[in-house]
């Protein structure tokens, strides 16, 4: 055997990378009779390059299912990328230097499909590649494309069906930035700094002071409330109050949603300032005024500031009112604001009509659904539950956007009434595409209206798991749903999860998946979100080139799942250090195991027991680790086990073995053989998961001829034998690395090198050991440097107290 002298990482990562993709090692096998582990992919949103959130996230996802592959399961784990939707728009728009809006839909589409195929997913593709993600990038799709169109067009037309979807001309929540409706889930609370406004109002002449941080909205203002039971306010039901600059008058009325506590405990009620104003004209009524457009400027009901951007004249109309003497005093506060996740713009509320999925009568459903799953984290359910819980509006899917999944709808010119496709037709774009009917089934009008909004992107991506699984034959989808694994980060929680549940209990009445595996944030150096406008982002390609894929998902197995990671190179670099350690400690090795015959000797020495009892161990704790999602333990376990007991004590211990076995004995050296030839294989087996890369390579250089399989990370997980745990023998043993250590700390102090001979080494301790220690005598002499070793009771009676003695 030729050994290499040294690992090169850039090199042989790219070497294996290559390798697995042309030996299709990570293939689905649809033929076999293999358990299946199905997994539920998340399709990385494609707007850019891959970054170092993917690289945290999606290691630790393939950490575990590099385990289940393993165990011998055929796993099914494809590759897919969200195309469609505002970041595509936004980062296209970038890229080419156009706007969508300048140009036909059909024409804006084209564009971006040809930058997705030419640039983005073969560079998400490649960066997941080179990450050492062991997906079969065969099975692959893409929001966007006709396969992902037609199932997400018939689910549409399923809820329909149902009667479970509804248009409406009605408030609905508006990103005036990206100038589309957006659903609950799109909204984050962001603290943002405004200012409370003590404003003056006129009741018979008379001043009311109302606190708002909107006077922009004044123009909208339709009712004054206050609380029924706020004696302050009670007179003054029914009559009429004069809105500030603008000569309009509003009705005063009592209502129990108005806060005695809040500002002036009195509340103006505009259309539509928050969820609150938009109950309160329902409940009461009241007119609609719109004083906001969709582009986020003022309509011509603002009179003078009619086309002013809405903080412009937030400013115009407070000055007004200052001048006036309308503004009795202003204070600054900083308040929790909805804003879109997209784009950070602060939400309206505008009138548009709109396409909702009905949902909000299926919220105890939708907690049992969310109980059901496997958490893990557990605790991650209740961030399930208080969103479920706390949903205050139907699932609002259409957006008035240019890339995306088209409606399957046209309607009559006429009365209104939807045609939808049919399902044999799918996909359709109504832009391009006739309608099914030549005229309309309720009133007879044959000319109709094409829809020209796309489906929010949730709704297509909430059917990943349908999207990857109706790839494959129908007879073997049964067997792939419900999928065995949902792995994503803890922030699309309420995005994606809580939709995919929902969408799949519609449709099929079951859960999509069984278990949730949910992972955090990797932060910046300082425990801050990492972000562009920060200037923070750390690039993983960077850390890849400057280290390598192995170290850095070293590193993402550094924490428990579920917890945010502050980056930290010094954990890559420990990653390296411990890469190189795993390829010396395996070219020491097979120096040492080319006459190696794979054959179980008669009998195996007391520290090569020692070893493989150790190592059991390992093998028991780590198994039990990763079927419980807890790779970090796996990671923080194997290290110690390599690191200290394989490499700093038993390759010292049997060195003298395999470097004299003239000496020795044949015997003794092939226990020793044995030993280390199968502690070693274990060990980089259990570090398969993490560290595929260098495990791969020793594999292949050193094992792959007597262990046949065609790659380490489609091998055998190594089996517990609870046969081979002996505690007795690993008493023995600890105690002779106790006696060894403290060999080597006597040595030092007494300035002598750790190969110096010893003319004499004393033990004290009980006989019960003593015993247990000469079974392994000449190791210990060996390793000690010991010309002999003698045994003193001393004044140790029981226990296993060891008190040592050198003469040099």
């Amino acid at each position: 055997m030729t050994i290499p002298k040294k690992y090169d990482p850039q090199e042989a990562e790219k070497k294996w990378a290559k390798h697995w993709e042309k030996e299709k090692t990570y293939q689905f096998d649809q033929k076999s009779k293999a358990e299946i582990y199905s997994i539920d992919t998340p399709p990385p949103t494609v707007s850019g390059k891959v970054h170092i959130g993917h690289a945290f996230s999606y290691s630790q996802q393939d950490f575990i299912i590099r385990f289940q592959r393993m165990l011998g399961k055929n796993v099914f784990y494809p590759f897919g990328t969200d195309n469609n939707g505002v970041a595509t728009e936004r980062l296209v728009e970038q890229t080419r230097k156009i706007k969508a809006r300048d140009m036909p839909r059909e024409e804006f589409a084209k564009i971006c499909l040809e930058e997705l195929e030419k640039n983005l997913i073969p560079r998400y593709k490649q960066g997941m590649k080179r990450l050492g993600l062991s997906c079969d990038y065969d099975i692959f799709y893409t929001t966007i494309d006709p396969h992902c169109q037609k199932i997400s067009q018939r689910s549409f037309i399923e809820l329909y069906q149902m009667g479970r979807e509804y248009r409406k001309d009605a408030p609905a929540m508006w990103c005036p930035e990206c100038e589309t409706g957006i659903s609950q889930q799109e909204c984050v609370d962001q603290e943002i700094k405004s200012t409370f406004n003590d404003i003056i109002f006129k009741v018979d002449g008379k001043d009311l002071v109302i606190a708002t941080t909107r006077p922009e909205l004044l123009p909208a203002c339709v009712a004054v409330f206050y609380h029924p039971e706020d004696k302050r306010y009670q007179k003054l039901k029914g009559k009429p109050a004069k809105v500030p600059l603008f000569d309009i008058e509003v009705p005063i009325m009592p209502d129990e949603r108005a806060d005695p506590e809040k500002g002036t405990g009195i509340v103006m009620c505009c259309t539509f300032g928050d969820q609150t104003d938009m109950e309160w004209q329902k409940a009461h009524n009241l007119e609609i005024k719109e004083a906001i457009t969709k582009d986020g400027k003022m309509t011509k009901l603002a009179g003078k500031y009619k086309g002013m951007y809405i903080k412009d004249a937030r400013k115009a109309i407070t000055e007004d009112m200052k001048k006036q003497g309308l503004l009795v005093s202003q204070k600054p506060i900083t308040h929790a604001v909805n804003v879109h996740e997209r784009c950070g713009t602060e939400i309206e509320i505008i009138k548009s009509k709109q396409w909702f999925i009905k949902y909000l009568d299926l919220k105890k459903d939708m907690i049992k659904w969310g109980e059901k799953l496997n958490w893990y984290p557990q605790h991650f359910v209740s961030r399930y539950k208080n969103w479920a819980e706390g949903l205050q509006w139907d699932w609002l899917i259409s957006r008035q956007r240019y890339f995306g999944v088209p409606f399957p709808v046209w309607y009559c010119k006429a009365c209104d009434e939807p045609i939808l496709a049919e399902e044999k037709d799918l996909p359709v774009d109504p832009l391009k595409d006739n309608p099914p009917v030549k005229k309309c089934l309720k009133c007879g009008v044959a000319e109709f209206v094409s829809e020209k909004d796309v489906l929010d992107t949730w709704a297509t991506s909430s059917l990943t798991p349908r999207l990857a699984v109706e790839l494959m034959p129908k007879e073997i989808q049964k067997r792939l749903y419900p999928m065995n694994l949902r792995p994503q980060a803890h922030d699309i929680i309420t995005f994606w999860l809580f939709n995919t549940v929902v969408k799949s209990n519609l449709h099929y009445k079951v859960n999509p998946f069984k278990d949730v595996m949910v992972s955090g944030w990797l932060l910046d150096p300082k425990g801050k979100k990492m972000s562009k406008s920060k200037g923070n982002v750390i690039e993983p390609t960077d850390v890849i080139e400057k280290y390598s894929a192995d170290a850095l998902r070293f590193m993402a197995a550094g924490t428990k799942l579920g917890e945010d990671l502050p980056y930290q190179e010094k954990d890559v670099v420990t990653g390296m250090k411990t890469i190189t350690k795993l390829w010396n400690a395996s070219k020491f090795s097979f120096m040492h195991l080319e006459d190696y015959k794979k054959a179980k000797p008669k009998k195996i020495e007391l520290f090569d027991k020692w070893i493989l009892s150790k190592l059991n161990r390992i093998i028991k704790s780590s198994t039990e680790a990763f079927m419980k999602y807890e790779y970090s333990r796996t990671r923080l376990d194997v290290e110690k086990f390599f690191w200290q007991t394989l490499c700093d004590n038993y390759l010292e211990i049997v060195k003298d073995r395999m470097y004299n076995p003239d000496k020795r004995g044949k015997q003794a050296r092939e226990s020793a053989q044995y030993a280390l030839y199968n502690a070693l294989l274990s060990t980089i087996k259990l570090l398969a998961p993490i560290m595929p890369f260098i495990t791969e390579e020793i594999y292949q250089d050193f094992f792959k001829k007597t262990e046949k399989d065609k790659s380490i990370h489609i091998s055998k997980w190594p089996e517990f034998d609870k046969k081979i745990v002996d505690d007795k023998i690993e008493e023995a043993g600890d105690a002779m690395i106790e006696i060894i250590g403290a060999v080597r700390r006597e040595k030092t102090k007494n300035k002598k090198s750790l190969g110096a001979e010893m003319a004499k080494l004393v033990i004290e301790c009980d006989n019960k050991l003593q015993k247990s220690i000469e079974a392994a005598l000449e190791d210990l002499k060996a390793v000690t440097k010991a010309q002999t070793i003698e045994f003193g009771k001393g004044d140790i009676e029981t226990g296993t107290e060891i008190k040592v003695k050198i003469v040099f």
